[in-house]
């Protein structure tokens, strides 16, 4: 199966069923008054992590999801029926954002959470919800609010504990076959692991954890070069970073300078991963210069820095590597999938009194009022009687859109339109 981790698709919430103007006619039930029912609610897009799911696979190939439209309202009070909810399954660790702000929606770390993304609209009222002493007969009834709509970017972020991390062909993928029973594909070139692989890891004193083998890491992978942030993204999640270093020097790089890279690298990513702990593992202790090397590095990175000598081929040092990272789990901290303060939004009461139209002047006598509120407003008005229009026209007044044109300099004759909605100024 095909390895996907990033899909962009379209959401749409189901609008609600319209209201109905109706009015109850029975024999021997004289003046029997308004009778219509209200609109069903729209069907939410809803979005539910799986385990059964390891890739977007889906998400890539099938772009546009739409849940369906309450129903309508029907006489004798009848409510239309509510739609069903659209469930999308994601694998488990998919983070949903938004494609025009880049607010998180959601983050789905466990099986079967469940997460509103695009929010359905409410059914209309019907006639009989408008009835008043003063107005016992009204032809007033309201359309359905529309659903929400807009693109997502949905990404999946590997749930390991421990992340493998370091330069291409330092042995990341056999050291993964070796202590699971993980099959990643091994081969003497750079960059044979494209994609990421997951194994679940078990020390000899029982203690176990999930082990990502991630692609290896160029300079400059931070800024996107080679895999880039298609590496970075997994290993956001791990609480222990596992970090192989070619002791043997076959490629004819300094294992120090790898160190410092790679550590750069990661420093420079936007998730503080240098937070975590982190475990050096010298592989390719049986080549010629590897001890020597060894020696060196120790050298350079100090007394403070455990280095762990391996042979991952012949499984030797290995037990020490697992133990060590067993216990960092037990102490390491996990670490929340926020993004920083321009990506997040802090709900406040002010938010509630948020501009609710603006005017804009066309030119040559023509208006267009814009705004979430007023085009809210407008789309839900059923503009099939005086009566309805005369509501309209008293909110749009109580808003203040009057006097805004007025102070704006629209003059009388001149043409406004809201939506599809357009009318000619009166002053």
């Amino acid at each position: 199966m095909k390895f996907i981790d990033k899909a962009k698709i379209y959401v749409e919430a189901g609008k609600g069923g319209d209201g109905v103007v109706a009015f109850r006619r029975e024999a021997h039930v004289p003046k029997g008054g308004p009778a219509g029912g209200d609109g069903g609610r729209g069907g939410s897009v809803i979005f539910e992590a799986t385990n059964s799911l390891t890739t977007l696979l889906d998400l890539r190939y099938n772009r546009e999801y739409r849940a369906a439209s309450g129903q309508n309202g029907m006489p004798k009070r009848c409510h239309g029926s509510d739609a069903q909810d659209r469930i999308i399954k994601v694998p488990v660790g998919t983070i949903i954002k938004r494609e025009d702000n880049g607010k998180i929606l959601a983050d789905l770390t466990s099986d079967k959470q469940q997460a509103i993304i695009a929010k359905s609209g409410r059914g209309g009222r019907g006639n009989a919800r408008f009835a008043t002493s003063r107005n016992p007969a009204p032809m007033i009834c309201e359309r359905g609010e529309p659903g929400e709509k807009f693109d997502v970017i949905c990404e999946l972020k590997l749930l390991a504990d421990v992340g493998l991390v370091g330069f291409p062909s330092v042995g990341k993928s056999t050291l993964l076959s070796v202590v699971s029973r993980a099959k990643p594909e091994i081969a003497d070139y750079h960059f044979t692991t494209i994609v990421p692989n997951l194994g679940v890891v078990q020390a000899k004193d029982g203690r176990s954890f999930v082990m990502a083998d991630l692609p290896g890491l160029i300079e400059g992978a931070s800024q996107g070069k080679g895999l880039g942030h298609q590496f970075l993204r997994h290993i956001e999640r791990c609480r222990v970073i596992v970090h192989v270093i070619d002791m043997g020097s076959v490629d004819g790089r300094d294992p120090y300078q790898d160190y410092l890279t790679i550590n750069s690298e990661l420093e420079q990513y936007q998730y503080r991963l240098l937070e975590r702990p982190q475990i050096i593992v010298a592989n390719k202790m049986d080549e010629e210069c590897a001890k020597e090397n060894l020696r060196i590095f120790r050298e350079k990175v100090g007394e403070d820095v455990t280095v762990f000598p391996v042979t991952t081929l012949i499984h030797e040092g290995l037990d020490a590597v697992l133990y060590a990272v067993a216990d960092s789990l037990d102490t390491a901290q996990s670490f929340e999938q926020v993004d920083d303060s321009e990506n997040t939004v802090l709900y406040t009461m002010e938010d509630q009194d948020e501009k609710p139209f603006e005017i804009h002047n066309e030119g040559n006598g023509m208006w267009n009022i814009t705004g979430a509120k007023i085009e809210r407003l407008i789309s839900m008005t059923s503009l099939v009687s005086d009566d309805s229009v005369k509501r309209l026209a008293i909110k749009m007044r109580n808003m203040g859109i009057d006097d805004a044109l007025r102070i704006a300099g629209a003059q009388d004759g001149d043409s406004v339109r809201i939506l599809e909605f357009e009318f000619e100024f009166m002053d």
